[in-house]
């Protein structure tokens, strides 16, 4: 890593940005200056407007998502400041109202949802203790009952739980504290996994909620790992993300606004919620369309 791409990693993280957008936003950067390189444009700091617009180009060439491209623009815009700010670049060339790709409303990426079969098949599955373990057990409950994203998942502590009141505090993105109220299957199924599996394990003296044979933390690559494993055995798509996908759109399904939705998902602008949620899925079209 350059020493720019080390001082804008050291700026994000000054600006309390959290651990997952920072590797996000240098991720993406890293991905631009290795493409200027490819093409015998060396970054020395500088950006133009020519490199951001054929930079688009060739994202749109190698069918990029409409999400990704746009989440790139995003760094690159962040990126742009950044170097304002250092004097190394004495103009704005990332312009994100004209730089991102813009779609019709309503013609969105179908948001990947669990249907209502799907998920029933899931909690079934969940009860066969022979294949199920009561810790997998319960970062499932959590994903679909709570919405969470696997970082958030993965570092929740004991002390953020409240099995009392049955909610939990969670740390989003930027540091930023939310509580997530819990259906009380999902507290007792915490309850139950704290004082059986938990407690029996090497590093039961953790403070994380998550913990595995090898680590007083579960990391999110262990996340992915059980739930393919739980989508092979049911011949379903399962990662986290579709859970918190699932959690939003039956949460909007069912009639909750728009604006509590939002603060339960963590989300900084409801515009975020909306532009997600209110189209979820192509079934969901197909369904409307065949109420005419």
């Amino acid at each position: 890593m350059s020493a720019i791409q080390t001082a804008f990693e050291n700026h994000l993280m000054e600006d309390g940005k959290g651990s997952a957008t920072i590797a996000s936003y240098t991720g993406d950067i890293k991905g631009f200056i290795k493409w200027l390189n490819e093409k015998k444009m060396p970054f020395e700091g500088k950006l133009t407007r020519l490199a951001i617009t054929s930079y688009r180009k060739y994202l749109l060439d190698s069918n990029y998502s409409v999400n990704t491209i746009n989440k790139k623009i995003n760094s690159l815009h962040s990126f742009n400041h950044f170097l304002i700010s250092q004097g190394l670049c004495h103009e704005k060339v990332v312009h994100p109202q004209k730089d991102k790709i813009k779609v019709a409303h309503g013609s969105e990426a179908e948001v990947v949802v669990f249907s209502e079969v799907e998920v029933e098949r899931l909690l079934f599955f969940l009860e066969n203790k022979e294949q199920v373990t009561l810790r997998d057990k319960t970062l499932v409950y959590i994903l679909l009952y709570a919405g969470l994203r696997v970082s958030e998942l993965v570092n929740l502590k004991i002390q953020d739980l409240d099995l009392l009141t049955m909610s939990l505090k969670v740390v989003g993105k930027g540091g930023k504290y939310r509580e997530v109220p819990l259906k009380p299957e999902v507290a007792e199924i915490i309850k139950a996994y704290m004082e059986t599996d938990r407690k029996e394990s090497p590093y039961a003296i953790s403070e994380y909620l998550l913990v595995t044979q090898r680590s007083g933390k579960m990391d999110t690559d262990t996340v992915n790992k059980v739930l393919k494993k739980f989508g092979k055995n049911l011949n379903m798509t399962i990662f986290p993300h579709k859970f918190r996908h699932t959690f939003c759109t039956r949460l909007l399904k069912k009639g909750v606004d728009l604006t509590t939705v939002a603060k339960l998902a963590g989300h900084a602008n409801i515009q975020t919620t909306a532009s997600f949620y209110i189209n979820t899925s192509r079934e969901d079209k197909q369904e409307a369309v065949g109420l005419l």
